[in-house]
């Protein structure tokens, strides 16, 4: 949506027309970092183990790997609100567990599915960010099946695969960016894959605001947002009370 001409101060304002970012199999970046956990996931069905957890930080991969596999495996995706539901069912088919970490899922729910799957009556995957010897279960028995299951970690590796990540979430939203802006980003940046999927939020926000094309400008800004956002993070964490 145009500005008026009348009055240059004003500026595109911002609008949120979304995007759907890809999860076929042929999108996915493999690299150093996420080999493993990929091979695992296009190996199905031929699993030597009815369970595999997916570990790794905030946008890694793990959800695109979760859908790779439903898409091959025609996998339900279970939530915290129908694990409930699903256990009642007749115990058969893939299923998907995303965030099993995080997520309050019912344990007696999840204790009966995990020995749906150790009976080979169905297969399923669980994705998390933490290694599970951290995550906040209460029954042993839970904890105990999920440690037997191969665990596979999704990690960034070098500046070739955060680059990558950068040109997929800008194709994501159908936006060309300058490769030399994606390298002088790699080069300040938090080196995660989380920071990649903030910046290129903040440049896609501040370029429409703008109506540009994402610039170097843009991607200073971006990171000078992210230490700013960052700093006050750090201050709210800081308790004054505490000692120094």
């Amino acid at each position: 949506m145009a500005s008026p001409l009348r009055d240059h101060k004003l500026r595109q304002l911002p609008l949120e027309f979304g995007h759907t970012p890809s999860h076929a199999a042929d999108d996915f970046l493999v690299g150093a970092g996420n080999a493993l956990a990929h091979s695992r996931i296009m190996a199905w069905p031929h699993w030597p183990d009815a369970v595999t957890v997916l570990i790794g930080p905030a946008a890694s991969g793990k959800s695109h790997l979760a859908r790779i596999f439903a898409d091959r495996s025609g996998a339900q995706f279970v939530t915290p609100e129908t694990i409930a539901e699903v256990t009642a069912q007749d115990g058969r088919g893939a299923l998907v567990v995303e965030d099993a970490d995080r997520l309050a899922y019912d344990e007696p729910s999840l204790f009966h599915l995990l020995n749906q799957a150790m009976r080979g009556n169905r297969t399923l995957l669980l994705t998390a960010r933490d290694d599970v010897a951290d995550w906040a279960l209460v029954t042993d028995d839970v904890r105990s099946r999920i440690r037997r299951a191969p665990a596979f970690r999704l990690e960034i590796s070098d500046d070739i695969e955060l680059s990558q990540m950068f040109a997929k979430l800008f194709g994501d939203r159908q936006i060309k960016v300058d490769p030399k802006i994606i390298h002088y980003l790699v080069a300040r940046m938090e080196r995660s894959p989380e920071e990649v999927a903030i910046l290129a939020d903040h440049m896609d926000r501040l370029a429409l605001a703008r109506g540009t094309a994402i610039t170097r400008a843009i991607a200073a800004e971006a990171l000078a947002l992210r230490d700013a956002e960052r700093e006050r993070a750090s201050q709210q964490d800081w308790d004054p009370t505490s000692d120094e």
